[in-house]
């Protein structure tokens, strides 16, 4: 179960570090302006839950999320179901904040918790208890493994993630645990919701924000776990460092001291003396090559961002 093939975290070594510098920015400006973080915490809950119920199929929209999570609103035409769904998402992060600090650890008690918050009121037989019988996954390039191997299969991830025998970084270790996470299927439902959260428990604890996994992304999530069950967890990684680098950006843009401006990559390239186009840059910002984040479908970044990238390039090819 915990054969890495390391290869495929090699090409993102220069994603890690640039991560890591933004991590030290955020951690070394903490205790931040109250008022601002209580606002983007907020955001962040709904987008958080937003995102996380809609790739299992939830059909509130981002606003209809919000309006049920802050204002109390009950949305015409939308199951009972999908408003427990969004208030027990909204419960399971209260209780994610309440537990995680820097030298929290990882334990199946949390785990079950967590996933406790998700089913309740929904399959209360169900919620943060283990399955007990087999599952098949739709859509998925593998047949998770039997009830009886579940138990210690989640033991053995809890403590590969506490004692991370590779020496992974924190980015790589919640990649691995989502992955051998969904691959175990622990759950007979509310697996996808509870991974989600609990990775987050590993990156929180090193001073990283939440990273959420965007809807738009859905597809490509799906098919990046479907090659993480071959091996390949490059796509996989991709996304996660995607996912850390949006909040990141955003927690770091509401810092007094903030100089990036984040715009649209459609204006950065009509910009004066800009020699590069908009399918060349937006390809880079999709492979995680340049400082760049999404909001939607759409991909934001700063001419510095490029312009650093460039010169990173030009020194590289002069050295050859």
């Amino acid at each position: 179960m915990w054969e890495i093939d390391r290869k495929y975290f090699s090409e993102f070594e220069a994603t890690f570090e640039r991560l890591q510098q933004k991590k030290e920015m955020l951690v070394k400006a903490r205790p931040l302006p109250q008022m601002a973080m209580a606002k983007i915490k907020e955001a962040l809950s709904v987008e958080w839950t937003y995102n996380s119920n809609s790739i299992e199929g939830n059909t509130l929209t981002l606003r209809e999320t919000q309006m049920v999570l802050q204002e109390g609103i009950t949305i015409k035409g939308v199951s009972l179901r999908e408003h427990f769904e969004a208030k027990n998402h909204e419960k399971a992060i209260e209780y994610l904040y309440q537990i995680v600090n820097d030298s929290y650890v990882l334990r199946s008690l949390d785990i079950l918790s967590l996933h406790g918050y998700v089913l309740r009121t929904i399959e209360d037989e169900y919620a943060g208890r283990l399955r007990n019988g087999g599952v098949r996954i739709s859509g998925a390039n593998f047949i998770p493994p039997s009830a009886h191997k579940v138990p210690d299969l989640i033991d053995e991830l809890v403590t590969f993630v506490n004692e991370n025998p590779l020496g992974l970084n924190d980015i790589e270790l919640a990649t691995i645990f989502h992955h051998k996470f969904v691959w175990i299927h622990p759950f007979f439902d509310g697996n996808g919701r509870t991974v989600r959260l609990a990775m987050n428990l590993l990156l929180m604890r090193s001073g990283f924000p939440p990273a959420i996994i965007l809807k738009e992304d859905r597809k490509k999530y799906y098919e990046a776990l479907n090659q993480a069950n071959n091996g390949n967890y490059q796509r996989l990684m991709l996304l996660m460092c995607q996912a850390v680098e949006r909040t990141l950006n955003i927690y770091l843009s509401a810092l007094p001291e903030a100089t990036q401006e984040y715009d649209t990559i459609a204006n950065i390239v009509n910009e004066p003396e800009m020699k590069y186009g908009q399918e060349y840059i937006s390809l880079l910002a999709r492979q995680g090559k340049i400082d760049a984040h999404k909001e939607g479908r759409t991909w934001y970044t700063t001419r510095k961002a490029i312009e650093d990238y460039m010169q990173t390039r030009h020194r590289k090819r002069s050295q050859q």
